[in-house]
């Protein structure tokens, strides 16, 4: 017996100005595909120098990927006009502090 699913994506939310209501909700979106850390800590660097295991390389270059997914998020919530003001992309954690100080 198949049984039919009617799982919703949930929809990115766009950024419309105002920015109490909209970091909210990308909040609670960020948090349910597990990516509020990055926005919170940023992305965890090895110190110039220091030699990794195979374990850290690995969760690094994964916490790397997590941040490309949030950072892609964050674009398609935000039009072209408003990511041309921000100064500082590199991660996603930029992005949010960014839209933070300037709303």
């Amino acid at each position: 017996m198949l049984m039919e699913t009617n799982f919703v994506q949930p929809s990115i939310p766009k950024f419309d100005g105002h920015y109490d209501h909209w970091s909210m909700l990308m909040e609670n979106f960020l948090r349910s595909k597990e990516y509020w850390t990055l926005i919170e800590q940023g992305v965890l660097a090895a110190a110039e120098g220091a030699s990794l295991t195979d374990a850290q390389m690995k969760a690094i270059d994964e916490q790397r990927l997590k941040d490309l997914k949030a950072k892609n998020y964050l674009f398609q919530a935000i039009d072209r006009s408003l990511l041309e003001t921000i100064l500082k992309t590199n991660t996603a954690k930029d992005i949010w502090d960014s839209l933070k100080q300037k709303y």
